[in-house]
């Protein structure tokens, strides 16, 4: 009886989980897409050097809200009962959280900054900016706790409404005041309006009423989970922005806004995939968790689908990069150009292996993910010096790409084990979009050997025809060989589609 209920269950669980991934899809894409469009027009009216500044405020920031992640949220979505009995809890800690963080920050924000020693009218703005951004934790801790159940119950319509309507007018406000002010405070003040209507808005868009009450029990049990979720996050911290901070002291601000952008830039496509699999794929292998069959073969099919987007896309990006920046940039922004390549070929490994993360949660496993990441970070931490003292911040790129290499094989070893499983399929799936992105790479040399096309409108077609010759190469891989990512597409739009009865149940 229960082994058919569940089998009932499966073809909407798959299609909640596909409409979900559209929403989340198109989240992300307009969001990066307005964020991108800002970010170019700032970094074309400031200097370089501003940029920096910039970038140590919002590292400070990221440190502190990082190393004080409770993991709560997560251990809310990955419970298979009603969490509701959590959430003033929740709610509760998160308060006492931002307080606790404002006073830090407030305080150790000159000390922070101090560390190297740079002009004290700089070294003002840039306290004061970290001060103003502080009031940030208080806005956010402030959000109605209940909008967890967007994600947690696959609501990702309502997530979308969430997400990018404060996203709109912090991006707007940015725009505005980057012509008034000129300086820094433009991005400053767009990020808090966002935030302030994000808050608003969480309580527009749900029904829950948080209130202050702190359940020590409870917190205690949520703990079990979120600490391990929580050294995951210092963990990956540390590798995705220790390097930052270890560039702006061994190097400069100018420094740190180059490697900065370049990341931002070459790692968004990559980013944004794995951010839309793990915001989808988490809550749903929740509620498969204890039936590995069924994991494995969700998993595979995202895995899959994933290479197929993450390879070309980073291949892409780092064949385009010289007319993208070139076109779109100030000189001063040109010795990014080899730091972003080198950071698309890292982007693409981090996409893929971002697939295993969710899985790992779902099953009640976050622990492998931080003792990885932490094996990954010693890696980094003995290579990062040395190279970056010989190549600047090109050597930076090579110790996050080595160390990102050197881990792989022992975290597809341990994803082979929990999900029983030959390595062979793995490299089968992966060989076939790799084929065809080697075709486009070729294309592409070819095109740009022939006719160079530097303008907006050249980049386009080059952009284009790539990814045309990447899609008839791979389709034809798919129906000679029998690749099955034809099919796979076939039940996403299957699964997004709306069924015909209810079409007429509208008329």
């Amino acid at each position: 009886m229960t082994e058919s209920k569940d089998k009932k269950k499966d073809p909407d669980l798959y299609k909640k989980a596909v409409k979900g991934g559209g929403w989340v899809f198109a989240i992300r894409v307009i969001t990066q897409l307005l964020s991108i469009g800002r970010y170019i027009l700032i970094m074309n009216i400031l200097e370089v050097k501003d940029m920096g500044l910039l970038g140590i405020a919002f590292l400070m920031i990221q440190t502190l809200n990082t190393f004080s992640n409770t993991g709560f949220n997560v251990a809310l979505i990955q419970k298979k009962n009603d969490a509701r009995s959590y959430l003033n809890t929740v709610w509760t800690v998160g308060i006492i959280r931002a307080f606790v963080l404002f006073a830090i920050l407030y305080f150790a924000a000159p000390i922070f900054v101090n560390l190297k020693n740079i002009p004290s009218q700089e070294a003002s703005l840039t306290i004061s900016v970290i001060r103003v951004l502080g009031m940030s934790f208080f806005i956010g801790a402030l959000n109605n706790i209940g909008v967890i159940y967007f994600k947690k119950d696959l609501q990702f319509h309502k997530q979308f409404v969430f997400q990018i309507l404060p996203n709109l007018i912090g991006i707007a406000v940015s725009v505005i005041l980057v012509f008034v002010f000129e300086n820094v405070w433009s991005l400053v003040l767009g990020r808090m309006s966002a935030n302030i209507f994000r808050c608003i808005i969480s309580y527009a868009t749900h029904p829950f009423r948080p209130k202050f009450k702190l359940q020590v029990e409870k917190a205690k049990e949520l703990w079990g989970f979120g600490k391990w979720v929580f050294g995951a996050t210092i963990v990956s911290f540390l590798l995705t922005q220790g390097d930052d901070f270890f560039v702006w002291i061994y190097l400069d601000a100018t420094a740190l806004a180059l490697y900065q952008a370049a990341y931002k830039f070459s790692n968004i496509p990559a980013t944004e995939i794995s951010h839309v699999i793990s915001q989808v794929s988490f809550p749903a292998y929740s509620k498969i968790q204890n039936d590995i069959p069924r994991t494995r073969d969700a998993y595979f099919k995202i895995f899959q689908f994933s290479s197929c987007l993450s390879i070309p896309v980073a291949a892409l990006i780092f064949i385009l990069t010289p007319e993208f920046v070139t076109i779109f940039l100030k000189p001063e922004w040109y010795p990014m150009i080899p730091v972003m390549q080198m950071l698309a070929i890292f982007g693409m490994l981090r996409s893929l292996a971002a697939t295993a993360g969710p899985v790992y949660q779902a099953v009640g496993r976050p622990d492998i993910v931080t003792k990885s990441s932490f094996v990954k970070l010693v890696f980094l931490a003995i290579i990062i010096y040395p190279l970056t003292q010989r190549w600047g911040i090109v050597g930076t790129c090579g110790a996050i790409l080595i160390a990102e290499i050197m881990i792989r094989p022992t975290v597809l070893y341990l994803l082979t084990k929990l999900l029983k499983c030959g390595l062979l399929r793995f490299v089968r799936i992966v060989s076939f979009p790799l084929t065809a992105t080697i075709l486009m790479l070729s294309f592409l040399m070819l095109i740009k050997k022939l006719w160079p096309m530097p303008n907006i409108g050249g980049l386009i077609i080059l952009a284009l025809g790539g990814l045309a010759v990447y899609i008839m190469a791979l389709v034809l891989l798919d129906c000679f060989f029998g690749y099955g990512i034809i099919k796979i597409i076939k039940e996403i739009m299957a699964a997004i589609a709306i069924p015909r009865s209810l079409k007429l149940n509208r008329k």
